[in-house]
C-alpha cells in the first residue's frame, strides 16, 4: 500500500487493522505533510491506548468510530507543505501516530514547532511540541528512551522530595521502572522491582535491582520505612498485595502506568495512603518554571546519557514496514517482549 496507518479496537487493545491512507491528500492552508521515518514501540505506548479515554490520548490523531491511533515517538521529514514556516525536508523529532504519512498543522514558535491544529488545542502542550532534528547517530536511543525516561527522571526528582529508604516497583521490566531504578539507586535508596517470573532471572543480571520478585512472591517481601511504591503495571490485585504486605511502612503510593491494561480496575486498597496518579507533562511545567528550559535538558540528558552508558545488556531491535510493525505491536500487547530489548519500526 501507498500509505497506511495502524488502527486499533479501542475496546479491546489486541484488535488491530492496517487501513490505507492517501499520501497524496489536499493540504489546507497552514498544514503539511511528512513522512514518519522512524519510531520506539514499548508497553509505555500501551498504556496510552489503555488511558486513551481517560487523559485524551485517542484525541491526538483521529480515527474511524470505535478505533483509535495510538501515538509514538519519532521522527519525520515534512514531504509537502502549505505551512509557511515549515518547508519541505525539515526533519523533527516528536509524537507521531503509527502511520507511513500524518498531516500536521505546524507553527513555529522559540526554537521548535508546535502542533496547531484544533483538536489538540486543549491537550497537554508537552506532547504538541516538536523539536528540529538533524540526523544523529543517537536517533534510534532518542526515541526509545527520551519519553520513557523523562518520566523516569520526573518521578525521581518528585520523589527526591520526601524521605524514602525503599522503592518498590511493578512492572519492572518496562523501560520507565528501569531507568527510575537507576536513577534512585544512585541517590542510595533500595529498589525493589516486581516482576512475572519469566522476567525474574534477566532483571536479577541487570544490576538495576537491589531485590527483584515476582508477583505472587510479594507477601513475603520485608523492607526499611519509608516506603514508596510505583505502579507501573496498573494491575488492582499487586497494588492491593503491595499495600496489605508493607502496611504503615508505606509512605506513598504513584500510579503512573498500565502495562497490565487488561486486568486494571478493582477497588482502592483497603490499607495505605491512597493511591495519587502521576501525570509527567504537569511536573515538567513545574521543574520548567523552576529551573528553565535550558537546565532542565541538561540535567536530563546526562542522566539518560549515563544511563545508557551503565546498561551496555540493553539493545536495539529493527522493523520495517506495516506487517512487522503489526506483528511486533501484538508481542508488546501481550507483554511479551524481552526486557532487554528496545524495538525501533522504519514504516518504509
Amino acid at each position: 500500500m501507498a500509505g497506511w496507518d495502524l488502527l486499533v479496537e479501542r475496546a479491546d487493545l489486541r484488535r488491530t487493522s492496517l487501513a490505507d491512507a492517501d499520501p497524496d491528500v489536499a493540504l489546507a492552508e497552514g498544514e503539511a505533510l511528512l513522512a514518519v521515518e522512524s519510531f520506539a514501540l514499548t508497553a509505555n505506548n500501551v498504556t496510552y491506548g489503555a488511558a486513551g479515554d481517560q487523559i485524551g490520548y485517542w484525541k491526538f490523531f483521529p480515527a474511524p468510530d470505535g478505533q483509535g491511533r495510538i501515538p509514538v515517538w519519532g521522527f519525520a521529514t515534512v514531504t509537502r507543505s502549505n505551512a509557511t514556516d515549515a518547508p519541505v525536508g525539515l526533519r523533527l523529532f516528536g509524537y507521531w501516530p503509527m502511520s507511513s504519512h500524518t498531516v500536521a498543522r505546524l507553527e513555529k514558535r522559540g526554537g521548535g514547532y508546535v502542533e496547531a491544529s484544533a483538536h489538540r488545542a486543549e491537550l497537554p502542550p508537552t506532547y504538541n511540541a516538536y523539536q528540529i532534528a538533524e540526523p544523529d547517530p543517537f536517533d534510534d536511543w532518542r526515541s526509545l528512551l527520551r519519553p520513557l525516561f523523562m518520566t523516569s527522571f520526573l518521578l525521581d526528582d518528585q520523589l527526591s522530595e520526601a524521605p524514602v529508604k525503599t522503592l518498590v516497583l511493578s512492572s519492572a521490566s518496562s523501560k520507565t521502572a528501569m531507568g527510575l531504578a537507576w536513577l534512585a539507586r544512585r541517590r542510595g535508596v533500595k529498589v525493589i522491582g516486581l516482576t512475572s517470573p519469566a522476567h525474574v532471572e534477566m532483571l536479577r543480571g541487570s544490576g538495576l535491582y537491589d531485590e527483584v520478585a515476582a508477583y505472587d512472591a510479594i507477601g513475603g517481601l520485608s523492607a526499611g520505612a519509608p516506603v514508596a511504591y510505583v505502579d507501573f503495571a496498573g494491575r488492582g490485585s499487586v497494588t492491593k498485595a503491595v499495600h496489605e504486605t508493607f502496611g504503615e511502612a508505606l509512605a506513598s503510593s504513584t500510579i503512573v502506568g498500565l502495562t497490565h491494561w487488561d486486568a486494571r480496575g478493582g477497588p482502592p486498597p483497603a490499607t495505605g495512603p491512597q493511591p495519587v496518579f502521576f501525570f509527567a507533562p504537569d511536573r515538567i511545567r513545574q521543574r520548567m518554571k523552576d529551573w528553565g528550559p535550558v537546565e532542565l535538558e541538561a540535567r536530563f540528558l546526562e542522566g539518560l546519557k549515563g544511563f545508557i552508558a551503565d546498561n551496555p545488556w540493553l539493545r536495539l531491535k529493527h522493523h520495517t514496514g506495516p506487517q512487522a510493525l503489526q506483528a511486533l505491536y501484538a508481542e508488546v500487547v501481550e507483554g511479551r517482549v524481552s526486557p532487554d530489548e528496545g524495538h525501533i519500526v522504519r514504516p518504509v
